[in-house]
């Protein structure tokens, strides 16, 4: 086996039923895509959509696991991966005009953060 090969350590952190809907969870997710994890902070910090203090405790979950299972720096971190699927959906329904009744959907998200070193 070739010993030169360096493993590469993947930090993965998940949150799972976060009550805002994926399309409104993605678009906050785009600005830090890619970002390295001092930027993507910054960046979380001053955007106004009600996804940037949930994605933001995300971030700082996956930095812990950076640290604290694989002694890795927040320095040399950076987002690889930011994935934003659709969850559970919540049916709950409305009365309507004669005797009816709507259905109204509320979607929920499931976000998985990969964290991965700088090289």
């Amino acid at each position: 086996m070739n010993q030169d090969k360096k493993e590469k350590k993947l930090i993965i952190a998940k949150l799972g039923r976060l009550r805002i809907a994926p399309r409104k969870v993605r678009l906050v997710a785009d600005l830090i895509r890619g970002k390295d994890v001092k930027q993507a902070q910054a960046t979380l910090r001053f955007t106004v959509k009600k996804a940037a203090q949930p994605l933001a405790k995300l971030l700082e979950s996956a930095i812990a696991n950076a640290k604290n299972n694989f002694k890795m720096t927040e320095d040399n971190l950076k987002i690889a991966k930011i994935t934003v699927d659709q969850g559970r959906t919540l049916k709950r329904y409305r009365p309507v005009s004669r005797g009816r009744t709507a259905t109204i959907q509320k979607k929920t998200s499931q976000v998985t953060l990969v964290l991965d070193s700088k090289e």
